[in-house]
């Protein structure tokens, strides 16, 4: 007889699809980390790292019924949630952003709290990446995304995508090759392990 933590993501998932809360928070336990440093990855800031995970399980809940498992693992798919919802958070704060800029200056504003010395580092080298990818087409940012940054397998990468997996290794070598011509040798290495959410 298996335990509830020896169970497989497709075993859960009919659980939580059910109601049963303690399953789905298990999922949350065993795929938390990959999610969560997977938005950092294309957001390049903890915090809306944590809000865009927050979002992506609260969104797995909801649709706990509608989860496409690939190769029996759920992350896939929570991955491909949580790059849509940090792409909708980015156009949501361009929004904000244009909003706050047309209110006139507040003169009163305090400065901003002194952050980790680590965290503003991360948050920095990983902006200098982004603005680089963002100029790479979207196919190969997000084969980059997918297989080097949260470390998801060519195969479930190009079953997730459509596409073959020689096309998913392509684009990330295309992507590679890319990024490090945009960034030159000033490039700092992209953080592969990252905070823990």
């Amino acid at each position: 007889m298996t335990t509830i933590m020896q169970r497989s993501d497709g075993q859960l998932w009919a659980d939580a699809a059910d109601g049963d809360q303690a399953a789905f928070g298990l999922l949350f336990d065993r795929h938390v980390k990959a999610v969560y440093n997977h938005c950092f990855r294309l957001c390049a800031s903890w915090s809306t790292a944590e809000d865009a995970t927050q979002a992506v399980f609260l969104t797995a809940w909801r649709r706990r019924s509608d989860i496409r498992l690939v190769d029996g693992s759920a992350l896939p798919w929570l991955l491909t949630v949580a790059t849509n919802v940090v792409r909708g958070e980015r156009r949501s704060a361009r929004r904000r952003l244009a909003a706050m800029l047309r209110l006139p200056p507040d003169r009163d504003t305090a400065d901003p709290a002194d952050h980790v010395a680590g965290r503003v580092d991360d948050e920095r080298r990983m902006r200098a990446v982004l603005r680089a990818a963002r100029r790479l087409p979207r196919a190969e940012r997000e084969a980059l995304a997918l297989c080097v940054w949260s470390s998801v397998s060519y195969a479930d990468a190009a079953q997730l995508l459509g596409i073959t997996e020689a096309s998913v290794r392509a684009r990330v070598s295309r992507a590679r090759a890319r990024l490090t011509r945009l960034l030159g040798d000033a490039a700092a290495p992209v953080p592969h392990e990252t905070q823990e959410a």
